[in-house]
């Protein structure tokens, strides 16, 4: 007999897989084994589903027979057995109420509620499915099989051809998407696309969805406060030459870094700029690692220090783009003046050694550099002279030289 155990109740497996003595199983069978209930409940599907006719006769009339109220309560935990759940939804003798509570059971699986929706001869049993306008949402295939069980009420009939004409049907639009994103918990998602602004852009439904795969922090934790954006479209207008000028400049740095440039990668950077410049600020501030790391390379500046106000940015990109070449000198001069940044020595350090970084912050940092990376600094040829000069009177005042 094959059953997949989740109990770690070592008694259990030695009932079900049959080292325990008979008498022992057929006790269990009847439901007079001393078990705690969710332990007793997954022997008596496992005895119900072998092919031990004897145990199996016992288990099932031991779980017909069970206390609706005790059986109720085990099948609304998020501890029980999926096989359990999955044996108890196609067990025709179950109450309504049982059958309620496990396709409102989140271990569920989609499948199980799928089969329960088509199959099932209670009306209440489908309006309790069809309330879950999540799991419609997400998947589409319990609308179906709603609608094509001809026991459902018309309230069900009519909520699950709503939610199918909403989310499904027609040609959906920036509200619809941000509708969908939020009914599958994805608050950070919809508040973005919900105030995007893509009209004449050519930005599709497929396209909007693309992006909020990467937008993962929502507005309460974001700050905009240091940028008036509403003025920002007027001032920064580019034309979608200017917006493909700024792909081949992002796709020409990310090559020159990598040896393969996934595909995924592009796709990601042309998605993201067919969105105009106050879009892509919103995202740099919202966005995931990945959009970050395209978004600091943007030419337009305000772009690229909102990468900055980032509130999931990492030490470790923000070390990374202490040490690129390609971006401008005012961020750079953002890192080397902030206070947080500041204060870790591999971003310091990665400053000193840009030549980028304005000289008059490579002074400030200096006197932090350790000696070993003060000699290298006055040895380096691709920093100005200036620096290479007090790196060189800072590491001989330290040796004494």
């Amino acid at each position: 007999m094959s059953f997949a155990i989740e109990s770690e109740n070592p008694v259990v497996k030695a009932v079900i897989e049959g080292t325990a003595p008979r008498p022992a199983r057929l006790a269990a069978a009847r439901g007079v084994l001393p078990l705690p209930q969710l332990d007793l409940i997954e022997v008596l599907v496992a005895f119900a589903t072998s092919d031990d006719g004897e145990l199996a006769g016992h288990a099932r009339e031991t779980i017909r027979t069970q206390d609706t109220k005790t059986l109720n309560s085990l099948v609304r935990s998020e501890s029980i057995s999926i096989t359990v759940l999955n044996f108890l939804a196609s067990f025709g003798e179950m109450p309504r109420e049982i059958q309620e509570s496990i396709v409102a059971n989140v271990r569920t699986p989609v499948e199980t509620v799928v089969k329960v929706a088509a199959e099932s001869k209670s009306s209440e049993v489908i309006d309790a499915i069809s309330l879950n306008q999540q799991l419609l949402v997400q998947a589409p295939a319990v609308i179906d099989a709603i609608l094509k069980n001809p026991i459902r009420s018309a309230d069900a009939d009519r909520r699950a051809t709503e939610t199918k004409r909403e989310f499904f049907e027609k040609e959906r639009g920036q509200q619809q998407i941000a509708n969908e994103l939020r009914a599958q918990g994805n608050e950070a998602a919809a508040e973005f696309i919900e105030n995007a602004q893509f009209d004449g852009l050519g930005i599709s439904s497929d396209d909007a969805l693309f992006l909020a795969e990467h937008i993962v922090i929502p507005d309460s934790e974001t700050d905009d406060s240091w940028l008036g954006l509403d003025y920002l479209e007027e001032i920064y207008e580019e034309t979608p030459e200017q917006r493909q000028a700024i792909v081949n400049k992002i796709l020409g740095e990310l090559r020159s870094e990598e040896i393969d440039m996934p595909g995924e990668r592009i796709s990601i950077i042309n998605h993201i700029m067919k969105m105009g410049m106050k879009d892509r600020t919103r995202l740099a501030m919202k966005g995931d690692r990945e959009a970050r790391n395209i978004l600091i390379r943007d030419p337009n500046r305000i772009v690229a220090q909102a990468v900055m106000t980032n509130p999931r940015i990492t030490e470790q990109e923000v070390e990374k783009i202490a040490s690129m070449r390609t971006v401008s000198e005012d961020l750079l001069r953002q890192i080397a003046i902030s206070r947080h940044w500041s204060r870790c020595y591999q971003i310091v350090h990665s400053l000193a050694k840009n030549p980028r970084t304005p000289i008059a912050n490579v002074l400030n940092i200096l006197s932090r550099l350790q000696l070993k990376d003060l000699n290298m600094l006055s040895k380096n040829r691709n920093i100005s002279d200036a620096i290479r000069r007090q790196a060189l009177r800072l590491s001989q005042m330290r040796s004494g030289r």
